[in-house]
């Protein structure tokens, strides 16, 4: 016979015995001050305990913390709900980029049917915990990982914000670290080689990738009047969104100047007379209108590439050994080549930040330091020889990538 399920309290402490006999605890708080505050329910006494002597001392310092029952799910639609009409606001004080919060919707269904239906204030630090554990477990990438958490530290940084919860469970998690991001970039001479077998109508638009540094969106947003070809600049202002269209940069650093160096000049010039384009017209769209579709493009360059290899090995009579063979680029990857070839050409981290469109400095040095040049030995040489009076007090040269 199934025992009945029991409740009883004492001295703040609440407890229940479920009908299979296990028996579970939290801590209520119930003072005039604050009102009514209930804990999780936990299976062990001492955490209750712990949650109700917390609550006891944040109740004297004057901090009032109600639990009014909202689950995570509730908290997601509201979140969403808002920034999607732009009435919740990012960090910055921005509207939520449509391309964010595409991928926090991704990000939370991850959550929903384990944690969805808990109450905000319920969710503990070892939930989320054992969330990740399984997902690295189950082969799930770091970086996927990573990013899923973003929406669900949002939430939580909003009741923070709003007294909804009194600890933030997002903190201090172990997250499985995210390996460097895709390194591949070509070198000097390989993305020379790799725009010479693309078709005349993409050539500009991938030197554009290789030479500026453009990210995709920017590129796919760029217009003839944001090229200047008197200052030698492009100047990156709009970014493309799949839904949302044309609109802001990631950033309000990706909202820069990029300098037109004059190999890129030539193809740019040579793509607006091929393409007849001008003033407001989009440079590398499917019309002057509509922008360009990145897996076509990304296809078309896997032909020709694919077509070159063919053509060289028919040439040589045998198979092309790896250096001698074109290893397709990304878009994305092309921007990294940008980044190693400021850096082989001696720009320095202020000037590689700000043509890359980071947010702080700090970002470089993370993605691209350990391509920069120097050590210990060379920091050594170079300080000596300006204490013994060899060497300028500050060699600023005069390369078009100093700033």
């Amino acid at each position: 016979m199934a025992t009945r399920a029991k409740t009883g309290s004492r001295n703040g402490i609440e407890w229940r015995t479920d009908a299979k006999g296990i028996v579970r605890w939290r801590g209520v708080l119930n003072l005039k001050a604050t009102g009514k505050q209930s804990g999780p329910w936990t299976p062990s006494r001492a955490e209750a305990q712990a949650w109700l002597t917390k609550a006891r001392s944040e109740a004297a310092s004057g901090i009032k913390r109600r639990s009014d029952g909202v689950t995570l799910r509730a908290a997601w639609e509201t979140f969403y709900t808002g920034a999607k009409v732009g009435r919740i606001l990012d960090r910055t004080g921005k509207p939520y980029k449509p391309s964010t919060l595409r991928g926090y919707e991704r990000a939370y269904r991850r959550f929903d049917a384990e944690l969805g239906a808990h109450r905000l204030d319920a969710i503990r630090r070892a939930d989320l915990q054992a969330l990740i554990d399984g997902w690295s477990a189950a082969g799930v990438p770091p970086a996927t990982i990573r990013n899923s958490l973003d929406p669900i530290r949002t939430l939580y940084r909003r009741a923070i914000q709003r007294d909804q919860v009194a600890v933030n469970p997002t903190t201090n998690l172990a997250v499985p670290r995210v390996d460097n991001m895709r390194e591949r970039f070509a070198t000097r001479e390989e993305a020379t080689e790799l725009l010479a077998a693309l078709p005349d109508s993409d050539r500009a638009l991938w030197a554009t990738a290789f030479y500026g540094g453009l990210r995709r969106g920017e590129l796919r947003a760029l217009r003839w009047s944001h090229v200047s070809f008197p200052d030698g600049l492009i100047r990156v202002q709009r970014a493309w969104d799949d839904e949302a269209g044309d609109g802001a940069p990631k950033t309000r650093a990706a909202n820069r100047k990029v300098p037109i160096v004059p190999m890129l000049a030539a193809l740019l010039k040579a793509h607006k007379l091929a393409t007849g384009r001008a003033d407001s017209d989009l440079v590398f769209g499917r019309s002057a209108s509509q922008a360009f579709i990145p897996t076509t493009v990304r296809h078309r360059a896997l032909r020709a590439w694919e077509k070159a290899n063919a053509a060289q090995t028919k040439a040589l009579g045998r198979p092309l050994r790896d250096a001698e063979t074109l290893t397709p680029i990304g878009l994305h990857e092309a921007r990294h080549t940008f980044a190693s070839l400021l850096i082989a050409s001696g720009a320095n981290a202020k000037a590689l930040s700000v043509c890359m469109g980071h947010n702080s400095i700090s970002i470089t040095f993370d993605r691209y330091g350990k391509l920069m040049p120097g050590g210990e030995e060379e920091v050594g040489r170079l300080l000596g020889a300006y204490l013994d009076g060899d060497a300028p007090a500050a060699a600023t040269g005069s390369s078009l990538w100093t700033i």
